[in-house]
């Protein structure tokens, strides 16, 4: 048996409406479902290093401003106070990391005295806070 189909091949420009509509609608979903990282609101220059780690910042922050001012998850602290945090926790999660988040100004003696409150609390993972290094263009 055969049977007559009434089909024929369209030739003719392409309908542009549905690929931007596709297009528009894979860029919303990227941008939605991507994740963001958010800097503490304390402005802070940090030093650069050659070979960043990208890390999450899903950790503990300490912030130490160029005018050696202590910030722990964005809320002013003193030494004594910061170590009584961090115990805290350690208490509610054993195996924290701590993330040191230094203006590059900052003396070294204070950012080994951070850490040093960060070992007497229990924390046994600290990490120093870098920026990749931009390469610097010569001019001819």
């Amino acid at each position: 048996m055969i049977f007559k189909t009434n089909c024929k091949i369209a030739k003719g420009l392409m309908d542009p409406v549905p690929v931007v509509n596709v297009v528009l609608l894979l860029l919303l979903f990227f941008l939605l479902s991507s994740t963001y990282v958010q800097q503490s609101g304390v402005g802070i220059s940090l030093p650069g290093f050659d070979k960043p780690n990208v890390r999450s910042f899903q950790m503990l922050v300490v912030t130490v401003t160029s005018g050696n001012l202590l910030f722990f998850n964005n809320r002013s602290t003193t030494p004594a106070d910061l170590q009584k945090a961090l115990r805290e926790e350690v208490r509610k999660a054993p195996n924290q990391e701590l993330i040191i988040k230094a203006d590059k100004q900052v003396p070294h003696g204070v950012v080994v005295e951070v850490m040093n409150i960060a070992f007497k609390a229990g924390i046994h993972d600290v990490n120093l806070a870098t920026r990749p290094e931009t390469p610097m263009t010569m001019a001819p």
